[in-house]
């Protein structure tokens, strides 16, 4: 029986067309097929900060780089003149591929540029990629739900459009609320946060953990608890990007810290404190 060629399968990248990609955490390897599709038939590629130089090496030769990022403190393009310039290039008759950390819809700002190819009729392609905040997490060891901890988990912004921790966020109620609490864009304002989580009662003393520059070789994690985050904070050169996760869910990296096993760390059977054994039988 023959074997499909799925690969040869792939979507065609059609001259004029705008697809918008999420690129994944960091690793290449977490790309999509669809995501790596693009990057070899693209003409022009937009990119983001988050993007890593080694996904980049996989475009043609003949592509054309153009950086769109935008990092805190420091001057970066109006959103609207990326999303025009998404629609200049695509009228100049380019496969454009705007190239996003991540995924294009998580805090991403893809669907404000996909709402401007759409006012300017420009035809477009969405490609999902895993968020860090799920991927890079799980690199860390660090799972975002276990049955056991949690049923549910809140995903938030540590800043608006401003630049400032969005009043939007009822923080009250997330605090009280959500067993898992993952933040994206937040370690900048994370003093400010964090005396919003414990002015709701949070418990200063559960865990939490940074981490920087996810599922790259140059990933960092900071396992620490609320009320301790801030002077082991300050200990570290840890910068962002990086995610900031709260609750108990961080417990479990003490076992699920596979990168650490790979280096000989000896991992907790059961961080949780169960009968493993009695269960198993």
């Amino acid at each position: 029986m023959k074997k499909r060629d799925f690969m040869s399968e792939l979507p065609a990248f059609e001259k004029g067309h705008v697809w918008l990609v999420g690129a994944g955490p960091g690793d290449p390897g977490l790309l999509t097929l669809h995501a790596a599709n693009a990057i070899r038939q693209a003409d022009v590629i937009v990119y983001d900060a988050l993007v890593n130089d080694a996904i980049l090496d996989l475009a043609s030769e003949t592509v054309v780089l153009h950086y769109a990022g935008k990092r805190g403190g420091k001057p970066s393009p109006k959103q609207r003149d990326i999303s025009l310039k998404l629609v200049d290039f695509a009228r100049q008759n380019k496969r454009v591929l705007r190239l996003k950390g991540g995924d294009p819809f998580v805090f991403g700002r893809g669907g404000e540029e996909a709402l401007t190819l759409v006012e300017y009729e420009v035809p477009f392609r969405i490609v999902p990629g895993i968020s860090a905040g799920i991927g890079g997490l799980a690199y860390a060891g660090i799972p975002v739900t276990h049955r056991d901890i949690n049923h549910s988990v809140t995903f938030l912004t540590g800043h608006d459009a401003s630049g400032v921790v969005p009043d939007s966020v009822d923080w009250e109620s997330v605090s009280k609320g959500s067993p898992v609490v993952v933040m994206y864009m937040a370690m900048k304002h994370w003093a400010n946060i964090r005396d919003r989580f414990l002015a709701a009662g949070r418990s200063p003393h559960q865990p939490m953990a940074f981490v920087c520059e996810a599922t790259t070789d140059r990933q960092r994690v900071l396992e620490t608890t609320i009320g301790s985050s801030l002077e082991d904070l300050a200990k570290t050169d840890i910068k962002p990007p990086a995610i900031v996760v709260v609750g108990e869910a961080v417990r479990l990296r003490s076992a699920l810290d596979w990168l650490g096993a790979l280096d000989g760390k000896i991992l907790e059977k059961d961080p949780l404190g169960r009968n493993i054994t009695q269960e198993v039988g």
